[in-house]
């Protein structure tokens, strides 16, 4: 991105530095270069000393785009093929020009490629549960590991801020956010009048066809949680919490449609990233349980693109789709 900066830490923060000199006769020249700058790291897997200014970053999972937005001195990532449609053309390249030392699971590690690439510091971004399929004792013994996985889907906001603090890139991530909330508090402003007082629904794209069910999503969720920012009001919750996404989604039966979405006054759904409709959702709006719904009826119905966005930069993509998808509101 043209915005972005070199940024190292200082002010403040540098008080939380704790300088180890090298040990053994070196001259005091020598004793300085080999003096490292640490800090410790409060994230997923415990209080964890790292470089306070990381020069070879490996990266998995959800902090795989945030590092490539925040231009953390990558060496290694896994790769991440469901966000690279969301990536600028400029992340894209540099996605495809990292090593790859990892596969879309976290069982698909390479241990031999993480130790190839030489890091300083390793950021396992996968959710606490998926933690035992790595063996963090072997990749500990390349580099201090900092895990810092997803919880609900909208923390995508406070894991990707921990992300970049850990690589050393926290200002390069508050400009991006602070470009994020001017965008999303004009759209709000847009649109004020328009949403006062409607009460929407949302259809996810993970419904199961071969089990008859489709995805109702509530505040929170993937396909909501950036339409929020801009002021849409997602009315219900569900019935029992899951835990992560299974706390602001479910899955009911096609059947209980009427019932899930009967009193939306509107309805969003996500779209894939090309403006097509997944089989999940395209199962939806194809039964007649759909079409007789109040709101689709009253032609109040908004598709929604780039939903599964988890970093301020792709987010912008998503308040956009959601500007284009909601402009028939100010018309009305």
């Amino acid at each position: 991105m043209s915005s972005r900066q070199p940024w190292r830490l200082a002010g403040a923060l540098a008080l939380t530095l704790a300088l180890t000199a090298g040990c053994g006769s070196a001259d005091p020249g020598e004793k300085a270069d080999a003096a490292a700058a640490t800090r410790v790291f409060a994230a997923d897997n415990g209080d964890i000393t790292i470089p306070a200014d990381p020069k070879r970053v490996v990266a998995t999972g959800y902090a795989v785009p945030v590092l490539i937005e925040a231009d953390a001195a990558l060496v290694g990532i896994s790769t991440w093929k469901r966000g690279l449609a969301l990536m600028t053309e400029e992340d894209l390249a540099t996605y495809d020009g990292l090593a790859k030392v990892a596969g879309e699971t976290a069982a698909e590690t390479n241990y031999e490629a993480v130790a190839a690439a030489k890091p300083d510091l390793i950021v396992i971004g996968v959710p606490q549960p998926v933690l035992a399929d790595i063996d963090m004792e072997r990749l500990k013994s390349i580099a201090p590991v900092v895990a810092i996985g997803p919880t609900t889907p909208s923390a995508w906001r406070d894991l990707s801020r921990r992300q970049s603090d850990a690589a050393g890139r926290l200002g390069t991530f508050e400009a991006t956010k602070a470009g994020y909330e001017k965008k999303a508090a004009e759209l709000a402003a847009k649109y004020k009048d328009a949403l006062d007082g409607v009460d929407f629904g949302h259809v996810g794209s993970y419904g199961e066809i071969s089990k008859g069910t489709f995805q109702r999503e509530f505040a929170g969720a993937w396909g909501t949680n950036i339409a929020q920012d801009i002021g849409v009001a997602y009315y219900g919750e569900v019935k029992k919490k899951g835990g992560g996404g299974r706390d602001v989604s479910e899955y009911p039966s096609i059947e209980e449609l009427p019932e899930s979405l009967g009193d939306a006054d509107a309805i969003t759904y996500s779209l894939d990233p090309d403006g097509s409709a997944s089989d999940a959702v395209r199962y939806v709006l194809d039964s007649t349980l759909w079409k007789n719904l109040p709101a689709v009826k009253a032609g109040k119905v908004f598709p929604l693109r780039y939903t599964e966005a988890a970093t301020y930069s792709s987010a912008l993509k998503t308040l956009d789709a959601a500007d284009q998808a909601l402009a028939p509101l100010l018309d009305r």
